[in-house]
C-alpha cells in the first residue's frame, strides 16, 4: 500500500514554519507498515493544489492533506478536494482541540484525508481516528521497524567510515547515517513479515555497530544527550552544579529538562563578567590577568569554584568566544575550555567550534555533556 502526503501552505514554501507534520505523518506510516514514496509542499493555490492531488491520486493509495482547513480566505483544501472528487463518499473526523474536523473521502478506490495544520490538533486526530481506519483498511502484511543509534564526539566522516559496509546494506534492512551538531545517529530500519523477524535483524545489526562505536555511543531511539547524562548521574549518585559563562545557562537548561533532575542538578550559575567570575564563584584575579577568562586555568578555577560553593560530587566550568566578535589570533571564535572536577577528576578540555553563536554555544554544550558522561 503507498501513501503520499500533501502539506498546504504558503507559510511552508517560504520557511516561515518548518514542516514538522509531514515528519510526524512519516514516521506514523512507516510505523503501520505503510510505504511513503512522496511528499509535496504547495502554497495557498486552488490550481496548484488540485494538480497536486490529481498527481497524488493516480500514483499512490491514500493522500494525506495537511493544513488549509478552516474558515479564512486562504483556507481552500475542502472547497478544491469538493470540486475534484464531487465529495465522494465523505467522512467527518471530529477534532477535540481545534474548530476545523477533518474528513474522509472515498474516491475511485482511494482514500483522501484531510487533516489540520495545527499539530496540536493534526496529531491528536490522528491517532485517534485515522490511524484506526488505517491499519484496519490496508494491511500491508508488512511490519517495519527502526532503531535509531545515537553517537557522540565523532565526526560523521568517521562514522560513515567506520559503518561503510553496513551503510551499503540493500532493503529490506538497512542503516542509515544522519550527522548533527557533535552528534551522529544511525538508524536501522527493518522492513519484515513479523514484529519478530524485524526485531531480529535490528539486533543483529545493532550488536555489529555497538561493537565497533562503544563508548561513543550515549543513547537510542528518543534518548538525549541530557537524559543519558542524568541517568548516569542518578546511578552513581552523584551531583553536580555548573559555572558556565560563554554558554549562558544552556547547560543547566539541558539538564534540567530531565524530569527529575532535581536528584542531581543543584545549582546553574551564569558568571559571564569577569568580576561576578571573581566575587561569586572564586576565579582569582592573578589568573584572568595573566592568562585571560578564556583559558584552562579560569575553566579549572569555575568548576573548582562552584563545587566547593555548593558542595557538590561534581563541578563543571565552561568558558568560551562564542562570537561573531571578540576573536583574535590566538583565542580565536569558538575557542572553548571545558573543565570538571571532582574528588578524584581535574580534567580541563580545549574545543575549536565553527559557526554561528548559536551553533558555537550548542557544540560547546554537547561537548561539556559528553564529558560529564564520560567521566562519571
Amino acid at each position: 500500500m503507498k501513501a503520499e502526503i500533501i502539506s498546504i501552505g504558503t507559510e511552508l514554501l517560504l520557511g516561515r514554519i518548518v514542516n514538522t507534520n509531514a515528519a510526524y505523518l512519516a514516521r506514523k506510516l512507516a510505523g503501520l507498515g505503510i510505504d511513503l514514496y512522496h511528499q509535496t509542499t504547495v502554497g495557498d493555490n486552488p490550481q496548484r493544489l488540485s494538480g497536486a492531488l490529481r498527481l497524488a491520486l493516480g500514483r499512490s493509495d491514500a493522500v494525506i492533506l495537511t493544513g488549509g482547513l478552516g474558515p479564512t480566505v486562504d483556507d481552500i483544501t475542502a472547497a478544491t478536494v469538493s470540486r475534484l472528487t464531487g465529495n465522494g463518499k465523505t467522512r467527518i473526523v471530529p477534532n477535540r482541540v481545534g474548530t476545523a474536523p477533518g474528513l474522509v473521502i472515498d474516491y475511485r478506490g482511494r482514500a483522501i484525508i484531510c487533516l489540520p495544520g495545527p499539530p496540536r490538533e493534526l496529531c491528536p486526530m490522528f491517532e485517534g481516528y485515522i490511524e484506526p481506519i488505517l491499519k484496519k483498511r490496508y494491511k500491508s502484511g508488512w511490519i517495519f521497524r527502526t532503531r535509531t543509534i545515537k553517537t557522540v564526539g565523532l565526526p560523521e566522516a568517521r562514522v560513515d567510515q567506520m559503518m561503510k559496509d553496513l551503510l551499503k546494506l540493500p532493503p529490506p534492512t538497512t542503516v542509515g547515517i544522519y550527522a548533527k551538531l557533535r552528534e551522529v545517529h544511525l538508524v536501522i530500519m527493518a522492513k519484515a513479515k513479523t514484529e519478530r523477524l524485524a526485531s531480529r535483524a535490528i539486533a543483529s545489526l545493532e550488536k555489529k555497530i555497538r561493537a565497533r562505536l562503544k563508548n561513543y555511543i550515549f543513547g537510542y531511539d528518543d534518548e538525549t544527550l541530557e537524559s543519558a547524562v542524568g541517568a548516569r548521574l542518578i546511578a552513581g549518585k552523584k551531583t553536580i552544579a555548573v559555572a558556565e559563562s560563554c554558554t549562558g545557562g544552556l547547560i543547566s537548561s539541558r539538564l534540567t529538562d530531565v524530569s527529575g533532575s532535581s536528584k542531581y542538578f543543584i545549582r546553574g550559575a551564569v558568571p559571564y563578567s569577569n568580576d561576578v567570575k571573581v566575587k561569586y564563584v572564586g576565579v582569582s584575579e592573578d589568573s584572568l590577568k595573566k592568562y585571560g577568562a578564556v583559558s584552562r586555568q579560569v575553566a579549572a578555577e569555575l568548576a573548582r569554584g562552584i563545587r566547593s560553593i555548593m558542595d557538590v560530587d561534581i563541578g563543571l566550568g565552561v568558558t568560551g568566544i562564542a562570537g561573531p566578535t571578540g576573536g583574535t589570533n590566538k583565542k580565536p571564535v569558538g575557542l572553548v575550555w571545558v573543565a570538571i572536577v571532582t574528588d578524584k577528576k581535574r580534567i580541563a578540555r580545549e574545543f575549536r567550534f565553527k559557526g554561528t553563536r548559536r551553533d558555537i554555544k550548542w557544540q560547546a554544550s554537547q561537548a561539556a555533556l559528553d564529558m560529564i558522561r564520560s567521566n562519571i
